[in-house]
């Protein structure tokens, strides 16, 4: 894939904007029967040249709080769990404002009792934490990921940067998220149709595989 004039033609092809506009890369699929459950993807990929945004983070946390608070955009104990249970207004504000989510193992069944209605209906549910893990690299890591979706529809759309970054690094993202989806692809690259690359709010330019 020469991927670098792709980006160059999908500029050229999109106004300029206010604000940075994202790149996305579009998988238009073949072949698959999303009716099977094992042919469903909901999956973390790492950027390698990470997202070009800073994502912000919540962890719930125990034992973890005092490192959590360190590097987490957000820490919310045990007691506050159920607390904003009770608020649906705020959690909802909280699902809209922050990306990802962790919880300490031990603690996410009472965060499935008490938030699961509404985080899970937007894909939020809290990623489980082991209690010793190295909660700094973890959330490193976890703000450089993105989630890549199969349910219904033959089409994944993965962001893989922003305008603001150098293409060579857009051009890596883009490479590494195409071979993450077509290796959990039931069929691999038979089952990709077509790939495309845009911006935010430019038009899609096809990518030759």
């Amino acid at each position: 894939m020469d991927i670098k004039e792709k980006l160059k033609e999908a500029k050229e092809k999109s106004k300029s904007r206010k604000f940075a506009q994202s790149w996305d890369i579009i998988f238009i699929l073949k072949d698959i029967d999303l009716k099977k459950p094992e042919n469903r993807i909901n999956l973390e990929f790492f950027l390698p040249e990470g997202t070009g945004k800073d994502l912000k983070t919540v962890v719930f946390a125990d034992s973890l709080f005092s490192d959590a608070k360190k590097h987490a955009d957000l820490v919310l104990t045990k007691a506050e769990i159920q607390q904003l249970g009770k608020d649906k207004k705020k959690l909802k504000k909280l699902a809209r404002e922050y990306d990802w989510w962790l919880g300490e193992a031990p603690l996410m069944p009472l965060i499935g009792k008490h938030l699961g209605a509404i985080l899970g209906t937007r894909g939020k549910m809290p990623k489980p934490v082991p209690p010793k893990i190295n909660i700094e690299e973890l959330i490193k890591r976890t703000k450089g990921s993105v989630r890549i979706r199969l349910t219904n529809s033959p089409v994944i759309q993965v962001r893989v940067g922003t305008e603001t970054m150098p293409d060579e690094k857009i051009s890596n993202n883009i490479e590494s998220t195409y071979n993450f989806v077509r290796d959990n692809l039931p069929k691999g690259k038979n089952n990709i149709g077509s790939v495309l690359v845009k911006l935010t709010m430019g038009s899609p330019v096809k990518l030759e595989l």
